[in-house]
């Protein structure tokens, strides 16, 4: 297929590295590996106490649930529901986030000694978050009490419904607010005005393991006995946290650090299922295996189905209904990839006819599958680099998904069209709306002009941030220990990135199916090293003899064997400014 976008994976991507440390922050870090000391200076911890902090994985701050607005009055309510054997239902989303903060929350009240159970709609039934429908369902079968988790803040409508019919609700939540609050028993959010919680960053389990908390120590004021222990939802809370690309700083790093010990060895039965048809060595998971691995196969239930599935794999203690499920996500995951790459074909050819100056792109169909829009709308912001857009419009109404690049806050971007659409919501980088058929071309539009005025001018290519210059004679074993401390690494606390700069190109030749990725050899004249280069099978054919190497450093472990390798993030010719 032609792209005709000037923004792409075969044109030149900036490349930032940072001026090297101070000399004070030398002093103050003295005690730190050279290479080490840069890191930490990178990433804002320039003395020798805040540098500890951070490898230990402490915040520093107090971490008290009660300090959120709205938790007193929710655990009031819900010892209530305690005292008085009242039902209570999670209700949750359905991607991994909202599926693990049900799982969590349903775990822990049951432990607590309550009758609690999960909801998680039906994304092609009944769509995100809140629904009239299934409220009033609830309040018929007996229900009293009502907690969302990683939904609601933006359905006041559904909260003030919930009222009307009697039915208590508690919204916990994590995405933006709008600057009406839903009218619920109690709210949870720490991005909503005035509240005093430290920490805006947490995911939505990790609201949900911080109401647990709340209950765990008003229990323990009680003076009864608590059989819930906080650490064994850890792996629920670090499986929510990376797939929902919640930065991995503060205390998201706290309960992420302590949630991968956790899987590593868990006797939930649904992860080692997981982990079984994900070919992955539990008892080594990292975030990254989160993120690549179990995330994925988690989210296609809800993708394709429903995403019970998923909420009864990490669930169940049956070893058998365990794998079976497994073995069920595994063949979802499939049809997921499948999915998605032919919606990617088609989103890719539909956004092309905006041409090749367009801000903001488009891709809405009929026949898109509602599950994998976002991942299309995520590849189609990689490859081009301007915030996209691709939906499913049905016959009354269109849902999209959104993703945009850091030059353009998408849910802003959403709130000032907000008299348009249905619903809307969501992050700086990642939104959704449902928008009536009427209406489209008209947000469309409206869109278009907003991406014009903030992004018309800039130049707008990827940057690709490194940490700093070295030598192949620096990568020396031990570095891999040293890397081991910044653990875990992701959305918001990067993995090191490193530049070596005219490295000669001993081999080079392109692996996997379409020659998607690339092998080299490169050398410096002393030290020489394999690297392998994901999705840059495109520079195989223009190789220059020289490069410049943009790379994270890794162990290599293929049929038995370790080594030394380099893993590519870009290449360019040596001597290329780095500004290109």
């Amino acid at each position: 297929m032609n792209r005709v976008y000037t923004t792409s994976v075969n044109n030149f991507k900036r490349w930032s590295v940072p001026p090297v440390l101070s000399e004070q922050a030398k002093i103050d870090l003295a005690k730190f590996p050279a290479i080490l000391q840069q890191l930490l200076f990178n990433r804002g911890y320039s003395n020798d106490a805040d540098a500890r902090a951070f490898l230990r994985g402490q915040t520093g701050y107090d971490t008290s649930p009660f300090q959120m607005t709205g938790m007193e009055a929710a655990v009031e309510r819900i010892l209530y529901a305690l005292d008085h054997h009242e039902p209570v239902v999670v209700y949750g989303d359905y991607d991994v986030d909202g599926v693990t903060a049900t799982v969590l929350l349903v775990e822990a009240l049951n432990t607590l000694g309550l009758q609690a159970s999960g909801y998680i709609p039906h994304r092609f039934d009944e769509g995100y978050g809140l629904n009239k429908e299934a409220l009033k369902n609830l309040k018929e079968k007996g229900v009293g009490l009502v907690i969302s988790v990683d939904c609601g803040v933006r359905s006041p409508d559904e909260a003030e419904y919930a009222r009307q019919i009697g039915l208590d609700l508690v919204i916990s939540d994590h995405h933006h607010p709008a600057e009406s609050l839903p009218p619920a028993f109690a709210l949870i959010n720490p991005k909503q005005p005035g509240d005093q919680y430290p920490d805006k960053d947490l995911a939505g389990v990790g609201i949900a393991f911080k109401i647990a908390q709340a209950l765990v120590e008003r229990l323990t004021m009680r003076g009864g006995p608590v059989e819930l222990r906080l650490e064994t939802l850890l792996d629920l809370v670090a499986l929510g946290t990376v797939a929902d690309l919640a930065p991995l700083t503060g205390e998201n790093r706290m309960l992420v650090r302590k949630g991968l010990e956790c899987i590593r060895t868990t006797g939930r039965q649904g992860l080692f299922a997981l982990a079984g048809v994900s070919d992955l060595a539990i008892g080594k998971t990292t975030a990254t295996n989160i993120g690549f691995s179990l995330g994925p196969r988690l989210n296609a239930a809800g993708r394709l189905e429903s995403a019970l599935a998923a909420f009864t794999l990490l669930s169940t203690t049956d070893r058998h209904e365990a794998g079976v499920l497994a073995q069920k996500l595994e063949q979802q995951n499939r049809e997921r990839q499948e999915l998605t790459r032919n919606i990617q074909i088609a989103a890719e050819q539909i956004a092309n006819e905006a041409g090749p100056d367009a801000n903001i792109l488009f891709a809405v169909h009929p026949d898109f599958n509602a599950g994998v829009v976002g991942l299309a709308a995520s590849r189609l912001a990689e490859v081009h680099y301007r915030p996209a857009i691709v939906g499913t419009q049905g016959p009354e109404s269109t849902r999209c998904s959104c993703r945009s690049i850091p030059e353009f806050h998408i849910t802003d971007a959403l709130d000032k069209c907000a008299d348009l659409m249905v619903r809307h919501g969501g992050h700086a980088a990642a939104a959704g709306f449902t928008v009536s058929n009427e209406n489209l071309p008209e947000l469309r539009k409206r869109l278009t002009e907003i991406a014009d005025d903030e992004l018309r001018g800039k130049d707008l290519r990827q940057t690709l941030s490194a940490d700093m210059v070295v030598l192949l004679s620096d990568l020396k074993v031990e570095v891999l220990k040293y890397l081991e401390y910044l653990q875990p690494t992701g959305y918001g606390n990067p993995d090191a990135v490193f530049v070596s700069r005219n490295l000669q190109v001993k081999s080079s030749r392109t692996v996997g199916a379409d020659a998607k990725h690339i092998k080299l050899t490169l050398t410096d004249g002393q030290v020489t090293l394999d690297a392998i280069g994901f999705r840059l099978g495109h520079m195989q054919q223009n190789m220059p003899k020289v490069v410049d190497a943009m790379f994270t450093f890794e162990m290599n472990e293929f049929n038995g064997r370790t080594s030394l390798q380099m893993n590519l993030k870009d290449l360019k010719a040596a001597g290329t400014p780095d500004d290109r």
